[in-house]
């Protein structure tokens, strides 16, 4: 077990999807009873929207520019590309500067704990000073399994630092047990469930979580954060163990099983007060376990539930559309080129980034600098890049009735002030029903399209729920 320190908390945040499926939906549609809800991603959300959600906000509890941070660590167990710049598509969206080292794990669910250890380690070398941790997931389950009325999606982000904070990374334990738990094969989108969930519970989960809990709970812990495979799993540790109801269960009601993200939102949930979190993660044969000291409330903590709270209603075939699983016979329209083109190579910090082009001359900000490569007032040719705002207010709009496939209608457009005096035409999320002139949005990062077997990733604006109209 360690026990040197590792790591300091500077600040946290989390991010959820915007639909919601109700277990019971679920049930119905295979002859089964469900209770409780899971998250499921829209159409253009996915692992990595989710990620940059949770970063945005933990840097902004932490008080910390992303600019300043030096490594960035991820955990998912499906990143957006099978082989790819996943890590580097995210720190580009994030801001971390080009020269931020890290690692993305995947594979399993276990990944979301080996990017705290990650970090954690590099904070510990000293290879880093300040480090972006992120753990997200929005698993795809098979159609009729009963994993699927417990598989959600969400993220969670922790900004480490070498000083300061509000606690520090502790103590960790970790046990290995070669099996296959839940997996995907070669060429298969969706995840299988357990084989045999019996024996899964009885020889693998309950006796490996039991000596793990045991480690950790030698310790005076405050609260827990415990795997729940089955929505029921996670009490019996909890019972076996002594331990009062997990704080991990009240992300599991709002969000069901996040897989790789399930560790660290049941952990940071519990540091909006003093004491030692125990955080336990397991999945592809590893189970880990690490104790944070939390000596004030972290900033960003108080705000996680209410960060996983909302979420639109969907219904059981809606869901399907939006995983992917139910798919609509028809034509679709290729994008015109290729998104390893030079177009999409060039513009690549224009859209993860949203940067535009300040006039040197009149301070005019014009988007995108690659088609304005000139100033659209004064027409002066010295431009210098600079981060668009990300909140403003709709200049006009249209909803679009009818479009091809990809795209589903109705699709809102609008123009948008934002807040530096940029102009910018972006999509909406939502179906425009929420899309008046002078309403205040703010930017965040969507999925556009899935073109040649990967994803496309721009801003789009979403309508504040709260302020209704602003200037």
């Amino acid at each position: 077990m360690t026990t040197r320190p590792v790591g300091r908390l500077l600040g946290v945040g989390a991010a959820a999807p915007s639909l919601r499926l109700s277990a019971r939906d679920v049930g119905a549609a295979w002859g089964r009873a469900g209770r409780g809800q899971v998250a499921i991603c829209a159409a253009d959300e996915d692992t990595l929207t989710l990620a940059w959600e949770a970063a945005t906000r933990a840097l902004r509890a932490a008080d910390v520019d992303a600019s300043a941070v030096d490594a960035i660590f991820w955990g998912t167990s499906r990143p957006p590309f099978a082989e790819g710049p996943s890590l580097a598509f995210l720190a580009a969206a994030v801001g971390v500067r080009e020269n931020a080292t890290g690692a993305l794990f995947a594979g399993s669910t276990h990944a979301g704990m080996e990017a705290l250890i990650g970090a954690a380690d590099a904070i510990a070398a000293g290879s880093a000073q300040i480090a972006l941790v992120i753990a997200s997931d929005a698993l795809r389950p098979g159609p009729g399994t009963n994993f699927e009325a417990r598989c959600g999606a969400g993220a969670a982000a922790v900004v480490l630092g070498g000083d300061g904070g509000a606690g520090t990374l502790g103590a960790r334990v970790s046990r290995t047990r070669p099996m296959l738990d839940r997996y995907r094969g070669d060429g298969e989108n969706d995840v299988r469930d357990l084989y045999d969930a019996r024996l899964f519970r009885e020889e693998v989960f309950l006796p490996t979580m039991t000596q793990v809990t045991a480690a950790l709970a030698s310790f005076d812990v405050r609260a827990w954060s415990l795997p729940d495979p089955d929505g029921r799993l996670g009490a019996t540790v909890a019972k076996q163990a002594g331990i009062s109801t997990p704080a991990s269960s009240l992300v599991y009601d709002a969000v069901g099983d996040t897989g790789a993200a399930a560790p660290l939102l049941g952990g940071v949930v519990a540091m909006d007060a003093p004491g030692l979190v125990a955080i336990v993660g397991t999945g592809g044969g590893r189970t880990t376990g690490t104790l944070v000291d939390v000596e004030t409330p972290v900033p960003g903590a108080a705000r996680v539930l209410d960060e996983l709270g909302g979420g639109h209603a969907v219904s059981y075939a809606e869901a399907l559309r939006a995983r992917g699983q139910l798919v609509p016979t028809g034509e679709t329209t290729p994008m015109g080129v290729p998104p390893e083109s030079a177009m999409f190579v060039r513009g690549a910090y224009e859209m993860l980034g949203l940067l535009g082009g300040r006039c040197v001359d009149c301070g005019t900000i014009s988007t995108p600098p690659s088609i304005h490569p000139h100033c659209v007032n004064c027409g002066g040719p010295k431009l210098e890049p600079v981060e668009v705002a990300r909140s403003g207010s709709v200049h006009t709009f249209v909803v679009n009735q009818t479009m091809p496939a990809p795209f589903v209608a109705p699709l809102p457009i609008a123009v948008l002030d934002m807040d530096d005096g940029a102009r910018l035409m972006l999509q909406v999320v939502g179906d425009g029903s929420d899309v008046e002139i002078g309403r205040r949005v703010d930017l965040i990062l969507r999925k556009y399209a899935h073109e040649r077997g990967v994803p496309v990733y721009g801003f789009k604006a979403r309508v504040r729920a709260d302020n209704g109209k602003g200037t």
